[in-house]
């Protein structure tokens, strides 16, 4: 896990560029200083995000998405991102990922999930922007939703990534 420190910038860089490309605070907060980071960290919805990598591992991940990812921190911040979504779905979510590339943001996407244990759900309403550093300078992407629904288990196989 982040230290203080660590967590805090990390979380000024998403809110930050949320702010930049959206045009808002994230979650309606307006950042102040560690307790806006401690609340978005504690937060009801799920926030992530991911690096630069050419296969981008995620970065970060708030206690909610580690919940509903069914993952521990260790495990999610080792995972290419590309992983959150079932085989059959990552080229939609690809295309989605270049769309807010040159965008800089799309605030209407909805798409499958799947959890580490196999289990599906769908987000609805997520917020998917770019994140810049204080240079300006590409910094990798992040992801909001508070939408998600559980899908009926068809068969849940456990989850793999190959």
């Amino acid at each position: 896990m982040m230290d203080t420190a660590q967590l805090t910038a990390h979380l000024h860089l998403l809110h930050s560029s949320f702010r930049h490309y959206v045009g808002r605070d994230l979650a309606g907060l307006a950042w102040q200083d560690v307790s806006t980071a401690h609340m978005l960290d504690a937060a009801p919805f799920v926030l992530l995000s991911h690096n630069t990598d050419a296969d981008p591992l995620f970065t970060y991940g708030n206690q909610k998405a580690l919940e509903v990812f069914e993952m521990d921190w260790e495990t999610l911040t080792q995972l290419p991102s590309r992983y959150s979504a079932e085989a059959l779905v990552r080229e939609e979510r690809e295309h989605l990922l270049q769309t807010v590339a040159r965008q800089g943001y799309i605030d209407d996407y909805a798409g499958v999930r799947i959890s580490s244990s196999g289990r599906r759900f769908l987000i609805r309403q997520a917020i998917v922007w770019n994140l810049r550093d204080a240079q300006g300078n590409y910094a990798g992407q992040a992801a909001y939703f508070d939408q998600w629904e559980y899908l009926p288990e068809i068969t849940r196989t456990r989850y793999s990534q190959g």
